[in-house]
């Protein structure tokens, strides 16, 4: 478990990072955009999932790839039939970016392609730093870190169970700490990312925690700490009543 601002060992690292790849192997979600390298289309589903549901994305992911299955094509649609196709998903900034991006990736001075790093990914219309390194790590397997709403959750419940989430300078720290426990290659980080957040979508959410199929319980700070305060509770004598005087 992290105390202040330490990382977690290199050891810790390796186990954590081990035990969540072998368990999304097993346990993962067949999803499309699990099944491509397209760096766009990668872009798109990442894009459409922030602030939305799996279940409602799989729909608009695919009907949207079909209308503009390119940058190029995107590029040359008109503004109307991208916020068309996007209707209905909501935060539609996110297909003004997109629109934006490709005009900009596509036009006299952009490259045609979606840059690798996640710096230069970072420097394109609606791409934050979290969008950055899942284009980079689940598009041309980069070691990458991201952390989103799942990601830090599970984190901080397993290294840093004082750090808050949502309070930007413990999120700061988590952000290291992502970066610190990533696997040497980036073949092994594409897993290794999809399988923190897999982990926090089905396993360690926010309503409930499922310690007794969580593969890394036994590494975690939270469920030490939840186990300890169980221990006590048992242990912790009952008064007994005085019996009334007459």
């Amino acid at each position: 478990m992290v105390k202040g601002k330490a990382n977690p060992s290199a050891a810790a690292a390796r186990d954590f990072s081990a035990r969540l790849r072998r368990w999304f192997k097993r346990n993962s979600r067949d999803l499309p955009w699990r099944r491509t390298r397209d760096p766009y289309h990668v872009l798109v589903s990442e894009l459409m999932l922030q602030q939305t549901q799996v279940a409602r994305v799989l729909d608009y992911y695919a009907r949207f790839l079909e209308r503009f299955p390119t940058l190029e094509v995107l590029a040359d649609a008109p503004p109307g039939r991208v916020m068309e196709s996007w209707e209905g998903l909501g935060y539609y900034a996110r297909a003004r970016n997109l629109h934006a991006l490709s005009k900009q990736v596509t036009g006299p001075e952009g490259t045609g392609t979606l840059p690798a790093h996640h710096e230069e990914l970072r420097k394109l219309p609606g791409i934050g730093a979290y969008t950055a390194g899942a284009v980079s790590s689940f598009a041309f397997e980069r070691r990458a870190a991201l952390v989103d709403t799942n990601v830090a959750r599970v984190l901080a419940r397993v290294f840093a169970p004082t750090l808050n989430p949502k309070r930007p300078r413990d999120l700061t720290q988590l952000w290291v700490i992502a970066e610190s426990v990533l696997p040497r290659t980036g073949a092994a980080t594409w897993v290794h990312n999809q399988a923190v957040m897999e982990l926090g979508a089905l396993v360690c959410t926010a309503r409930v925690k499922r310690c007794e199929v969580c593969p890394v319980r036994t590494i975690c700070g939270t469920y030490a700490a939840d186990q300890k305060r169980s221990k006590q509770l048992v242990k912790k004598p009952v008064r007994k009543r005085k019996a009334p005087t007459r």
